[in-house]
């Protein structure tokens, strides 16, 4: 059975951290490593990381000196870990029990260096928006680089075909830099249709402003792809239209 190592930056998420811990521990895929990296929490978060970590030798906890963002954090996880496979969970999300099971056999089935599904949208408080994002079958790098189509609690990819894949050093967005990376690197990418996961929205956050999300965007072509002003600003019409007309189409009540 491969090992996955679940890679979980945290920062100030007392208020979630247990539930996302538990999601992990209910694996029925039970061969893996979490490797949480609390990037100077100054609330209760390493404390309940710590009850855990006495309680399961397969949680590990890496503290940061200093405040440093989720790219290192979620970097300094991916230098650490030891697993065949490469996941990745925030501190504020949640996967179904048999995500790694599934993600794993398909994988392993196909012959596909990285995979992602499907997940479910929740509120701050955990209820269901009874929304479900939806995947395209197959990505590409350019449509990859378009819009961001992978949701980062669901993408997973093959250490021992690509290698160890980090993020880019910039503070927002980026997981999709982690992404386009390896699927450059794969030559494409493979989505399950089933939902495997929850994604809490959370007032405030990048997906909730769509003015922020556009200038963290931007930024993104910017910095982490290196583009020039005006390729920048090409691709940002781009993502619009993904994000509006394709990705949003994507996005489905749920039949009650």
């Amino acid at each position: 059975m491969p090992l996955v190592s679940v890679i979980t930056p945290s920062y100030n998420s007392a208020d979630f951290i247990a539930k996302t811990i538990d999601s992990v521990r209910e694996q029925t895929h039970e061969h893996w490593e979490m490797i949480i990296v609390d990037d100077c929490s100054s609330d209760e978060t390493v404390t309940i990381i710590k009850h855990y970590k006495n309680e399961d030798d397969r949680i590990k906890l890496i503290q940061l000196t200093k405040n440093s963002g989720a790219a290192v954090a979620r970097n300094k996880g991916i230098e650490m870990a030891k697993g065949d496979y490469i996941a990745f969970l925030d501190a504020d999300d949640l996967w179904k029990p048999h995500k790694l099971s599934k993600q794993v056999q398909f994988m392993q089935q196909n012959d596909i260096a990285v995979a992602y599904s499907a997940y479910e949208q929740i509120d701050e408080a955990g209820k269901p928006l009874n929304k479900t994002v939806h995947v395209l079958p197959k990505l590409s790098f350019e449509k990859l680089l378009s819009c961001n189509y992978i949701g980062n609690l669901t993408g997973i990819y093959d250490a021992k075909k690509l290698g160890k894949i980090y993020s880019p050093l910039i503070r927002k967005r980026q997981d999709w830099g982690l992404w386009l990376s390896c699927v450059e690197k794969a030559g494409g990418a493979s989505g399950i249709s089933e939902s495997l996961a929850y994604y809490r929205i959370r007032e405030g956050s990048i997906s909730s402003n769509k003015i922020k999300l556009l200038k963290h965007n931007y930024n993104f072509y910017r910095k982490a792809c290196n583009f020039g002003t005006f390729r920048s600003s090409f691709y940002l019409m781009r993502f619009l239209f993904e994000h509006f007309f394709v990705k949003a189409r994507l996005i489905k009540k749920n039949e009650s």
